[in-house]
């Protein structure tokens, strides 16, 4: 459906004015803890719901490392903002990957509508690994859901919220929940010391109504789901890596005030400041190239969709692997930027009201959650041992229940 995707610049022409007029609202948004419902519009009004949708259904009709490139840029000028769309993105691409289907057109016709689609998958507390307590219960008119979530991002902005359920016959599903109903509650109560205004709270389902056709197997959606999933944690910390390299260059730039043991009258004209500045910004460039690099792996398994089971199967993993890859060099260069940012700058730039330990925070907080600790030994133990990555996880309590997804 992309192989004839537009060019990047009339994408990045159509929505860069967009991505800036979020950016001059950062600073407010963050010092007031204010959501970022109104940016999220803009870009809903705008078509971003629908990047990769195909013209014909009203969509950009973009490829994934178009799309991911797009997502990179919005980061650096608000890293929250591509973080809320994550589950969308990932609702979007599993509708595209389907054979086509009244059910699949509505939803793209809906997705350039400017419909958003949040995300609510884990469960906290008492919940054993690999467990899902969410339920679907069968009705004469489809199913009904109940149950509670946490890390629902992006769903405080959504017309639907996809969630991770047990279907009556114990199957793990995932059903589409509508926001309108009175039977959902989505709250704000994520509280994490960074990525403070993605809407990450919780989610609570009081027996909503959903339609039959708007559940699906989880187990059947599109194999390089959790690649796609990481990957837009990745293309984040790229926006801020990104985000630090322009920050330190615009410090640097209008820094009146130097130290007497620099080697320039100007901080501006110090060659050590300015070999820093050079690094932050090397290390940004980084990080931006491995994202698109992956994104052209996952595309690949994109358009390999009616290939033979191996080469769907070999994708699956390159997908994995160089998300993994990304990650790896990403959280170390997008938090080493945010550090390296305010060497040479002063105690001043540790002012609360500049807010330039957000970079940190932020890269800190979206690398964590899908610990990186893991990756570099998946990676290692799929060239030396020839060891499949895991392409499903979760996370709770004691010994797993069953193999999530299988």
């Amino acid at each position: 459906m992309t192989s004839n995707p537009p060019a990047y610049a009339d994408l990045a022409a159509k929505y860069r004015p967009i991505f800036e007029r979020i950016g001059d609202g950062l600073l407010d948004r963050e010092l007031t803890r204010t959501l970022p419902y109104e940016p999220v519009q803009w870009l809903k009004e705008a078509g971003f719901t629908a990047v990769r949708v195909p013209q014909k259904f009203g969509g950009d009709g973009a490829s994934l490392p178009q799309l991911f490139a797009l997502l990179v840029e919005l980061a650096s000028v608000d890293p929250h903002v591509p973080q809320a769309f994550r589950g969308h993105i990932a609702f979007v691409e599993d509708q595209l990957y389907r054979p086509a289907s009244p059910t699949r057109d509505e939803w793209l016709e809906r997705f350039a509508r400017g419909e958003m689609v949040g995300n609510a998958v884990t469960e906290i507390g008492n919940v054993k690994l690999g467990d899902t307590k969410t339920r679907l219960t069968k009705t004469d008119e489809g199913f009904t859901i109940s149950g509670s979530k946490f890390y629902t991002t992006g769903s405080i902005f959504a017309e639907w919220i996809d969630a991770t359920a047990l279907d009556p016959d114990g199957v793990e599903v995932a059903a589409l929940v509508p926001t309108s109903s009175d039977l959902v509650t989505v709250s704000d109560d994520w509280n994490g010391f960074g990525q403070r205004l993605t809407g990450s709270g919780g989610a609570v389902f009081s027996a909503v109504p959903i339609r039959a056709d708007h559940v699906y197997v989880f187990s059947d959606r599109f194999p390089y789901q959790t690649a796609l999933y990481q990957l837009i944690l990745v293309a984040v910390l790229a926006g801020i890596a990104r985000a630090s390299a322009n920050e330190a260059v615009y410090q640097v730039a209008n820094r009146s005030r130097t130290f007497s043991h620099g080697t320039a009258d100007l901080t501006r004209n110090d060659p050590q400041i300015l070999e820093g500045v050079g690094r932050i910004a090397a290390d940004a460039a980084a990080c931006e190239a491995i994202t698109v690099r992956a994104a052209d792996t996952l595309q690949f398994a994109y358009e390999a969709r009616d290939a033979d089971v191996q080469t769907v199967a070999d994708l699956k993993r390159d997908s994995e692997l160089r998300a993994s890859e990304a990650q790896v060099v990403c959280t170390r260069l997008a938090m080493g930027a945010a550090q390296s940012l305010f060497d040479g700058l002063g105690a001043s730039s540790t002012i609360d009201t500049h807010l330039l330990d957000r970079h940190w925070r932020n890269a800190r907080t979206v690398s964590s959650h899908n610990p990186v600790a893991f990756k570099a030994r998946i990676i290692g133990d799929w060239l030396v041992n020839a060891v499949e990555p895991p392409y499903e996880w979760a996370i709770g309590n004691g010994k797993p229940t069953a193999e999530k997804g299988k």
